[in-house]
């Protein structure tokens, strides 16, 4: 064989172990694409599925934000009402008739006044109290209406006063009221 036969063989040797490395290389460049292409697809469905659940997370907490203000400017409408009701109460025992007035205090007084000596009114009241009963009269306090007792030492004091009353019974009877108020 001539020279120039060997160099054509070797050049031949040489083309297809070029090619044999450049088809294993595209291979291994083709597996490296696609396992690239293949994690970026489960990064990406990852990453899909992580915003799905912060977009769900978020709409979650704003609607039970939502949901508290509702309840919170629902209970504040129904405080307001109810203090509304209050303020009709504390009116009407404002506007309460003398006559209705002079019985009750009669009958609060002839129930209690046994084991007591002294005996408290607002000025208004104080001619009736003092018609009403031999207890000695106290002195005026600041109140609605009613009256308080108390013994000669100090040790029983009942108070009558209309507020206190109000207030008791608004306290007693808050949830009926809010239920025929509100169902």
């Amino acid at each position: 064989m001539g020279l120039e036969a060997i160099v054509e063989e070797i050049k031949a040797k040489g083309k297809a172990e070029a090619n044999k490395i450049s088809k294993e290389a595209k291979k291994e460049a083709s597996q490296i694409i696609a396992d690239a292409q293949s994690r970026a697809e489960k990064i990406t469905e990852a990453k899909k599925e992580a915003v799905a659940a912060e977009i769900g997370r978020l709409k979650q907490q704003e609607l039970s934000s939502a949901n508290l203000e509702v309840k919170r400017e629902l209970l504040n409408a129904r405080k307001e009402i109810l203090d509304i009701v209050h303020e009709k109460s504390v009116e009407g025992v404002k506007n309460f008739p003398a006559e209705k007035n002079k019985e009750l205090l009669k009958a609060i007084i002839e129930k209690n006044e046994a084991g007591n000596s002294k005996i408290y009114s607002i000025s208004a009241d104080k001619a009736t109290v003092k018609k009403l009963t031999k207890l000695k009269y106290a002195g005026e306090i600041d109140c609605l209406g009613g009256i308080v007792m108390e013994n000669e030492d100090g040790t029983i004091y009942l108070d009558f006063k209309y507020d206190t009353i109000l207030k008791e019974t608004s306290e007693k009877s808050l949830k009926q009221v809010s239920d025929i108020l509100f169902g």
